[in-house]
């Protein structure tokens, strides 16, 4: 039996990012909200499983190369053997429990009403919400916003059995490094994870189906992060697809490949893709129906094809990221209530933590041919930059695309350590409407990598100038 039913403004199924954030905006101005949380804390899978716990290892293994390269090689460092996974990420349970611990008490004082349950919808504005006690309760909601995350695809013809084949939910918990890993898919996820273990180590080979790994990005920091990536001891097979995996039920895991070689690994990590978590929704009682691929169609404002409800985060597809998911959530919430909507989309940030790491804003220099005709672009690698060579990083890039006149800044790509902290002044240049020129006429810190953003724009200008002179720049158009 059900209890009485209960009001809200807003409703947010989902506790994750997006949820958060959706259920922030919404009670700061000044709504009714209530939190709907399947796990007793909130956070969802990003911090649980996700990004909390790859990005704490990914600091070992960062600190792991920095220190090699910076004693200019004269130590000797080697992982031993028997090294168990959860030692390399001690500080994970702190981490995650500070992380959780802020978020609730920012609903806390936002007055954001939690409940811990399940939901489904039993009409388009009423949803039954069942706890651990089994005893449900019913709401009706004016907006309600489905954030309710993902968790790993697992393609039928890839035995995961969390042991030796292992999703990325349970990749982390291994016992022990292991002697080799192949790793299925080259998106964010994946590529993220085998530059990480690379890093530590050990031989990784990547596997996708995709030309080159986080194929959304801007193909010069693609090529620059595989280089990397092949550096470090790994090997990316891009263009291949697996016709079969299996355990030998010894010491391997054998994937064999469209071409019919082999593969064979201690480890194997299946990271295509992930499914929406809309499977106890109940979705037809609200009206609504997951698309082929298992997400939820929306508009530019978030909303389905119901109107009185929005999606975000990962049950909309990609990019599936933390930081996009935060912002639909903030924009689905002032959009439905005509509140301020800040920077545009297009000037969100993108983050990858890869070693090394790589960042990007606006357009890439292939999508500003196509829009534009032609680009100019200007490049300032770490190697020329003081701080880089201090840190010993000089493999990093910032990179500037500009229109065909040179002085409208279009794109910032970057990759090298700190890249997605340096992101933010090309971010804050695009949301002001900032000019090339503008990074050439301000002052940076001396030695710093952002000083890598003035000697870019000096390139711009040179090519500008070169130009006017009568001398042909290098330029990037459609011809290449």
């Amino acid at each position: 039996m059900s209890d009485s039913i209960t009001g809200f403004d807003v409703v947010v199924i989902g506790g994750g990012p997006g949820g958060h954030s959706a259920a922030m905006t919404a009670a700061r101005a000044g709504r009714s909200v209530l939190i709907i949380e399947r796990e007793i804390s909130v956070g969802g899978s990003c911090v649980q499983r996700g990004t909390i716990p790859s990005k704490t290892l990914r600091e070992t293994a960062l600190s792991l190369v920095a220190f090699k390269q910076r004693s200019g090689h004269v130590f000797e460092v080697a992982m031993r053997e028997d090294l168990q996974v959860a030692s390399l990420m001690t500080r994970l349970e702190q981490v995650v429990t500070a992380h959780q611990r802020t978020m609730g008490a920012q609903l806390a004082r936002a007055e954001v009403v939690r409940w811990h349950g399940r939901a489904r919808f039993l009409d388009a504005r009423t949803i039954e919400v069942r706890g651990i006690d089994a005893k449900a309760r019913r709401i009706t909601a004016g907006l309600v916003v489905i954030a309710c995350g993902s968790r790993p695809r697992t393609p039928p013809d890839v035995p995961v059995d969390h042991a030796n084949v292992l999703d990325s939910d349970s990749f982390l918990s291994m016992t022990y490094l292991p002697r080799s890993l192949t790793v299925l898919g080259a998106g964010v996820i994946a590529s993220e994870y085998a530059a990480i273990f690379a890093a530590l180590g050990v031989p990784v080979t990547m596997i996708d189906r995709a030309p080159r790994p986080v194929a959304f990005l801007d193909a010069e920091l693609t090529t620059r992060f595989t280089a990397a990536f092949q550096a470090s001891g790994g090997r990316f097979l891009g263009g291949r697809r697996h016709t079969r995996v299996e355990w030998d039920g010894f010491s391997e895991v054998v994937t064999t490949l469209d071409d019919g070689s082999e593969v064979r690994s201690e480890k194997l990590l299946c990271a295509l893709g992930r499914l929406a978590n809309l499977e106890d929704l109940d979705l037809p009682a609200a009206g609504l129906a997951a698309t082929d691929r298992g997400l939820l169609a929306v508009d530019a404002r978030f909303r389905t094809a119901v109107p009185s409800i929005c999606a975000v985060g990962d049950v909309i597809g990609a990019p599936s990221l933390a930081s996009a998911a935060m912002e639909q959530g903030r924009r689905a919430v002032a959009e439905a209530f005509s509140l301020p909507l800040g920077a545009p989309p297009e000037a969100m940030p993108v983050g990858i933590y890869t070693i090394p790491e790589m960042a990007a804003v606006g357009l890439t220099e292939e999508e500003a041919i196509k829009r534009g005709g032609s680009c100019l672009v200007g490049r300032a690698d770490f190697a020329e930059l003081a701080r880089g060579q201090i840190a010993a990083i000089p493999d990093g890039l910032i990179k500037l695309v500009a229109d065909a006149s040179g002085h409208r800044l279009l794109g910032v790509h970057i990759i090298g350590e700190g890249a997605a902290e340096l992101v933010h002044v090309g971010e804050l240049a695009l949301i002001a409407g900032m000019d090339i020129d503008a990074f050439a006429n301000t002052t940076f810190n001396f030695p710093t990598l952002a000083e890598g953003y003035r000697s870019a724009a000096l390139d711009i200008i040179y090519q500008r100038n070169q130009r006017e002179a009568g001398l042909k720049p290098v330029t990037s158009d459609v011809s290449g």
